[in-house]
């Protein structure tokens, strides 16, 4: 089962790109919750690149590696990756007042479909807040 989530973040292009492709941005908005953070994130920016974004709770109880290989760049419109036995695609979608990020993902088993779904959108919505509070 595919799962999509969309934010429209109030930027130009290149900005949400680049935060949602620069290491240093991705450690400022990934995590879903104020008491989780990303204490690391590597991006190699290619069909076949690795990333890997290291996502712990905040008093140090649990932590992963949201870890994958890109399989489709297309620069300021699509990336596709895989991590573990899933899929996902993330599209920009330039408008007149900036840009729709819309994510889509193959849920997982383990936890309820809306929980993964209010997760991955909390998620976005901190990369939203992240562009559009940076000084261009």
């Amino acid at each position: 089962m595919k799962i999509t989530v969309e934010k429209h973040v109030t930027a130009p292009i290149g900005n949400v790109w680049s935060a949602y492709t620069t290491p240093a941005d991705i450690m400022q908005w990934n995590a879903a919750s104020d008491d989780w953070h990303t204490t690391a994130a590597t991006v190699d920016l290619r069909e076949g690149g690795a990333f890997s974004s290291r996502m712990e709770a905040k008093d140090g109880s649990f932590g992963f590696d949201f870890a994958g290989t890109y399989t489709k760049i297309v620069p300021q419109r699509l990336i596709e990756y895989d991590f573990g036995d899933r899929k996902a695609q993330v599209e920009f979608l330039p408008d007149a007042d900036g840009v729709t990020v819309r994510v889509a993902f193959d849920a997982e088993s383990e936890h309820p479909v809306e929980k993964q779904r209010e997760g991955w959108q909390a998620i976005l919505d901190n990369f939203a807040r992240h562009v559009e509070g940076k000084k261009t």
